[in-house]
């Protein structure tokens, strides 16, 4: 049977075209009129163009089935709250697949100081000790009136000293081993007066010093992809993705540019060589690895982890695997989990095999970019650093929680 596609632009257009009464005449009239009437008795959604993942691809290549990790992996960037919202039948079904997938520790960036710290503890620690770390994170805001800056924790004037003490009491007490930053750490948290907060300012010094002396890491994020400060329009490769979250768009005035949130970090980073960074999804630069190499070569206090970050590393895996061979004593395994076991093989199959043109996602639409990426291989001697050794050597604590996993108790 012979089938005619029509986009659904050109069957605007040749609507169009109808109602003036020009273009379609005679014989062009008897070939294209089954198309508009049918364009016109369809609903909308049949005719907009399928995914990356719908569409059968006709290329026949090899593919690697890789069940779980070659090594044990430290997974440092997960949230257990954020997304896992403290579900106990999540959290046993998540330690099953860690035990299928080889993943010793999962590093959970959810453990905001205060009562909720409490409760991240309990929920993660009361039966699985060893196989969880945690992060604090800060609360800006704390009771604050959301349209009331000025009411916010962070703009009182102990926060840094409040902050700062307690997070020496937790690392005292072993229940944190770093400090996370969201991205509204630049992006949301304003001063007083209603401007946004700067990453470098000043008062938060007292904080980056207080990590370096008490030898926990800082993961921040900051900033976004390159596409989510782009106008909303058709030449943005992430547009549908924006339209369907377009609380993640930063295009309007009232936001800073990355370029301006990503220097304004990296002073801060210059600043304070005693104190190691962890910039998270690869510095949200992953697309423009050049750049992230010059920071690295900047800077040898920071490190990088690339959870959720595959779409962009994967379609470019001649540059990721040099960079990953280059920068291989600073770049950490993150997956922004808990995710679908699916999602987790996928990055075994990622850094471990050669593997082509494949899913970045069990997702459909895939939900960062409609493409495929491609895998990078990469020795063993390299898998072993990403997947746990630079963890264990920036991160305290881990390497006893590691050996409880290769070598279990009785």
């Amino acid at each position: 049977m012979l089938k005619v596609v029509c986009s659904p632009m050109a069957i605007a257009l040749l609507r169009g075209s109808l109602l003036r009464g020009s273009l379609l005449h005679g014989s062009l009239l008897l070939v294209l009129w089954p198309v508009l009437l049918l364009s016109m008795m369809l609903p909308t959604e049949c005719l907009a163009q399928s995914s990356s993942a719908e569409r059968i691809a006709s290329l026949i290549v090899p593919e690697s089935r890789i069940e779980q990790a070659s090594f044990p992996v430290i997974d440092v960037h997960t949230h257990f709250f954020v997304k896992g919202k403290h579900d106990p039948e999540l959290l046993e079904r998540y330690v099953e697949m860690m035990d299928r997938n080889r993943i010793a520790v999962s590093v959970s960036l959810d453990g905001t100081l205060g009562p909720q710290l409490e409760a991240h503890t309990a929920y993660l620690w009361s039966k699985y000790p060893d196989r969880f770390a945690i992060f604090a994170n800060i609360d800006f805001r704390g009771k604050g009136n959301l349209d009331e800056p000025s009411s916010w924790a962070c703009n009182q004037t102990r926060f840094v000293f409040d902050t700062v003490e307690t997070l020496r009491a937790e690392v005292k007490r072993g229940r944190v081993c770093g400090l996370k930053f969201f991205k509204d750490f630049g992006l949301r948290w304003k001063n007083a007066d209603g401007t946004l907060i700067q990453i470098d300012d000043p008062r938060w010094d007292p904080i980056w010093e207080s990590c370096a002396e008490l030898g926990i890491p800082v993961l921040m994020h900051t900033a976004d992809p390159s596409a989510f400060f782009r106008p909303l329009d058709g030449a943005n490769e992430r547009i549908g993705e924006l339209q369907a979250r377009p609380e993640w768009a930063f295009t309007g005035p009232e936001f800073p540019s990355r370029k301006s949130l990503h220097q304004a970090r990296n002073r801060v980073i210059a600043k304070h060589p005693k104190t190691r960074f962890i910039a998270a999804h690869f510095g949200n630069d992953a697309e423009d690895l050049g750049e992230l190499s010059g920071w690295l070569d900047a800077y040898p206090n920071l490190y990088v982890e690339f959870s959720s970050r595959l779409n962009e590393l994967g379609r470019q895996p001649y540059s990721s695997r040099r960079f990953f061979e280059r920068f291989q004593d600073r770049i950490l395994l993150g997956t922004d989990g808990p995710f679908p076991e699916q999602r987790l093989r996928i990055y075994w199959r990622f850094l471990e095999t050669q593997d082509e043109y494949f899913h970045y996602s069990e997702k459909s639409p895939p939900p960062q970019g409609d493409w495929r990426i491609y895998g990078i291989g990469l020795p063993r001697e390299v898998l072993e650093k990403v997947y746990h050794q630079n963890a264990c050597r920036i991160i305290p604590g881990l390497s006893k929680k590691l050996q409880s996993f290769v070598e279990p108790g009785p």
